[in-house]
């Protein structure tokens, strides 16, 4: 299978070319405008800082439909009590930095070029942060891209439990008020399928995005 090298052309090939497990593409950059390409096109960067920048666009894809999201009685009493504060686009760099922390120990995808880059996005409308709180200090949250009716999920974190579960949960409340089509979780995690999520053919995913994307406001406004 073909691993296509980007030029600086603003340009992808179809992500039905990745290989099996879901690469597609390797190097470009990670200005805005690549970014904004790249997920309206259901593909993602995913690499380490000893690595050139990869781009994913795996089969299946693994997604939660926002009104699908699985809240647990525990949960449900959890955010019923208010014991966590949960706030949307607070601290966004505080949140992606947290992220990227979390996973220093097994190895992070979250370089210090991604911070900057979705810090970017953040700046521009496109990319948003929830945020969970217990008495005041940041405990867990998660961040992604909105682009129409669609919501990609890029990392979350937790420092307390059930942190981050509250903060997803509160998210999903708000994309089925705004009547959002899908959440993209990418590739599986037990914690995101215990929350809801299941696996989806690349190929509806595809759809799914490109009818999302053309709903206007383009920009998710918490």
């Amino acid at each position: 299978m073909t691993i296509y090298r980007l030029s600086n052309d603003l340009v992808f090939p179809h992500p039905s070319l990745s290989d099996d497990d879901g690469l597609l593409a390797i190097e470009g950059d990670l200005s805005v405008q690549r970014l904004l390409l790249a997920y309206s096109n259901g593909i993602f960067p995913w690499y380490s800082d000893d690595e050139p920048i990869l781009w994913w666009s795996p089969d299946p894809r693994f997604i939660v439909y926002p009104n699908n999201i699985r809240t647990s009685h525990s949960m449900r009493k959890l955010l019923k009590k208010n014991t966590y504060k949960i706030t949307f686009d607070t601290c966004f760099r505080d949140v992606i930095s947290n992220c990227s922390n979390v996973r220093k120990e097994t190895g992070t995808w979250i370089t210090n070029d991604m911070i900057e880059a979705y810090c970017k996005l953040h700046e521009l409308g496109f990319a948003h942060s929830v945020e969970t709180w217990h008495q005041n200090k940041l405990v867990g949250g998660l961040y992604g891209v909105s682009l129409g009716k669609c919501f990609f999920g890029e990392s979350m974190f937790s420092t307390m439990d059930n942190a981050s579960k509250a903060a997803f949960i509160s998210l999903g409340k708000v994309l089925v008020e705004k009547e959002f089509s899908i959440i993209d979780c990418q590739v599986h995690t037990d914690h995101l399928e215990s929350l809801g999520a299941v696996y989806m053919p690349r190929e509806k995913f595809l759809e799914i995005v490109e009818t999302g994307i053309s709903i206007l406001p383009l920009k998710l406004r918490f």
